[in-house]
C-alpha cells in the first residue's frame, strides 16, 4: 500500500476510460511485455533524488532548527518540541472512536499471527565430522518507521510496519510522522492512537525525507536525543523513496514504495462489478496510481469499462480516481488465452495481483512476480490494505521481480558461526593451501598450516 495526500474537486468529472493495450494475435518475450505493460514514468526521479540529497546533508549539519524549518514551509506549522509527549499519545488512544479502536486491533492481531510465522529459524549443519555451521539469526537493534502524513491518515501502517520489528525482537522503535496544522503541531491522534496500541513510546512529529535522515543520523533536539537506527522500513512519496535510496547503505530500508498499483487476471467469469470497484479502490490513492486488467475475455473489458463509467463518478474522490485510470499506468491488456494473461502479469510483477478466474489457487500458483497475490472474487486488496494480516508494505514499478514485501526478516540479520575441530580443519588444509596459493595469497594458507603441520601445537 503506497500512499499520497491530494485533493479533489467537487464539479462534475468526466467518467473515466481504461486505455486499451491489445496483444491478441502476437507473441512476445519476456523483454517485450516489460516494455508493453502500463508503468508509471520517473521522468522526476532526478530532480527528487537532488533535493533529497541537499535535505539529508542540511540535516546532518543544521539539525532540528532545520527539521522546524521543513515543518514550516511544507506542513504550516510552528514547532517547539519535536519529540510528542507521552500524554498525547495516551490521550489520543482515549479517545479513540471505539469502532476504529475494534479495527485497529483485529488488524493487530492477525498481523502479528502471521509475522511471527515468518520469522526465520536457526540453522545448524555438520558438513563433515567435527565440521559444524550455523545460520543464527538476530535482531536488528533498533528500527525507524516512517508513516506519512497530510490530508490521508494511515494507522494501518504504523501496524504494518511495527508489528514485523517487534516479531523479530528488536528491542527499540521510533515512529516518525508529520506534525498536523489541524492539530497544533502534533500528528494525527489516530496515528498516535495506533502507536499507543502497540506499545510504542518514542514518537517524534518530522516528516518527508528529514524524518528519514534524523533516524538515520541521529538528532539532538535541545536534549531530546533521537537515537540512529539500523533499518528504516515505511511508505511515502517520491522524496521518501528517494530518501531511502539515497540512506541505503548507512542504515538498512524496506525498499523504495513508489506510487500504488493492482493488476487483475480475470476471465469470462468473473463479476465486472467487483473488478471495477478494485481498480478504482487504489486509483483513489493517487492520480498516477496504476490500475491494469489483464484479460481474454473482451466481453468482460467491455463490461469492466461500463462499471467503471457508473462508479467512478460516484466515489468520493472521482476526479482523482478519474486520472489515475486515464493515465499511462493504467489501461486494459487484451490477450488471447489465459496462459498468456500469466506472462502478462508476471512481466508486470504487480505490487498487488488479484486473481478474478476459475481455479483461481491454481493461476495464483503460476505467478512468479507479484507483491501480494489476491486469490477469488472475496480476497480485494482492500482486505490486505487492512486486516488480512498479510502486510500492505509492499515491491511497486515492477520490482515485484526481485523484491519482496515487508515482513520480520526485513529487521533481521543472518550471523554465520563457524565451528571446525582440529581433525577437521587438517582434512581440507590442503585444500585450502592449494586455493590459497592459486589466489596469490600464501599467508592465507600458512593460517592453516600454522595449525596443521606436524610439530604444531594441536
Amino acid at each position: 500500500m503506497s500512499t499520497s495526500e491530494n485533493t479533489q474537486n467537487s464539479g462534475e468529472t468526466p467518467a473515466p476510460t481504461l486505455r486499451t493495450i491489445d496483444l491478441r494475435g502476437t507473441t512476445h518475450s519476456y523483454a517485450e511485455l516489460r516494455r508493453l505493460v502500463p508503468r508509471q514514468t520517473n521522468e522526476y526521479l532526478g530532480n527528487a533524488l537532488t533535493t533529497v540529497q541537499e535535505i539529508i546533508q542540511k540535516v546532518q549539519s543544521d539539525g532540528a532548527d532545520y527539521l522546524r524549518q521543513l515543518a514550516a514551509r511544507f506542513d504550516g506549522v510552528e514547532q517547539g518540541a519535536l519529540r510528542v509527549p507521552q500524554q498525547a499519545i495516551d490521550r489520543a488512544l482515549e479517545n479513540l472512536d471505539p469502532a476504529v479502536r475494534k479495527g485497529l486491533e483485529v488488524a493487530i492481531e492477525r498481523t502479528r499471527a502471521f509475522a511471527a510465522a515468518q520469522r526465520p529459524a536457526d540453522q545448524t549443519i555438520e558438513v563433515a565430522p567435527g565440521a559444524v555451521l550455523t545460520n543464527r539469526w538476530t535482531p536488528v537493534r533498533r528500527a525507524g518507521v516512517y508513516v506519512p502524513g497530510g490530508l490521508a491518515v494511515y494507522p494501518s501502517s504504523v501496524i504494518m510496519n511495527t508489528v514485523p520489528a517487534q516479531a523479530a525482537g528488536v528491542g527499540s522503535l521510533v515512529l516518525c510522522t508529520p506534525p498536523q496544522k489541524e492539530f497544533d503541531g502534533l500528528p494525527h491522534p489516530t496515528i498516535l492512537a495506533a502507536a499507543g496500541l502497540l506499545g510504542i513510546t518514542e514518537v517524534w512529529a518530522i516528516g518527508g525525507a528529514g524524518a528519514l535522515a534524523a533516524m538515520a543520523y541521529g538528532l539532538d533536539d535541545a536534549g531530546e536525543y533521537l537515537d540512529p537506527v539500523d533499518t528504516i522500513t515505511g511508505p511515502g512519496n517520491i522524496f521518501v523513496a528517494m530518501a531511502k535510496r539515497a540512506l541505503q547503505g548507512v542504515v538498512g530500508v524496506d525498499g523504495e514504495a513508489g506510487t500504488t498499483e493492482i493488476a487483475v487476471i480475470a476471465d469470462e467469469t468473473a463479476n465486472p462489478e467487483f473488478v471495477a470497484a478494485d481498480l478504482i479502490s487504489q486509483a483513489e490513492h493517487d492520480p498516477n496510481a496504476g490500475s491494469v486488467l489483464i484479460t481474454h475475455s473482451q466481453a468482460l473489458a467491455k463490461a469492466v469499462q461500463e462499471a467503471i463509467n457508473r462508479r467512478a463518478a460516484a466515489t468520493k474522490h472521482a476526479e482523482r480516481v478519474a486520472t489515475a485510470l486515464s493515465g499511462p499506468q493504467s489501461g486494459v491488456v487484451l490477450t488471447d488465452t489465459l496462459e498468456a494473461s500469466i506472462s502478462v502479469a508476471d512481466a508486470y510483477a504487480a505490487e498487488h495481483l488479484e486473481i478474478h478466474t476459475e481455479n483461481a489457487a491454481e493461476v495464483a500458483g503460476r505467478i512468479r512476480n507479484a507483491g501480494a497475490i489476491f486469490i477469488g472474487s472475496y480476497s480485494p486488496v482492500p482486505l490486505g490494505d487492512y486486516a488480512a494480516g498479510s502486510n500492505h508494505v509492499l515491491p511497486t514499478g515492477g520490482s515485484a521481480s526481485f523484491a519482496s514485501g515487508l515482513n520480520t526478516s526485513v529487521f533481521m540479520k543472518a550471523v554465520q558461526l563457524i565451528n571446525y575441530s582440529s581433525d577437521a580443519l587438517a582434512e581440507i588444509g590442503d585444500d585450502i593451501v592449494a586455493l590459497a596459493i592459486d589466489e596469490d595469497l600464501p599467508a592465507h594458507g600458512e593460517a592453516i598450516t600454522v595449525r596443521t603441520q606436524p610439530g604444531t601445537n594441536r
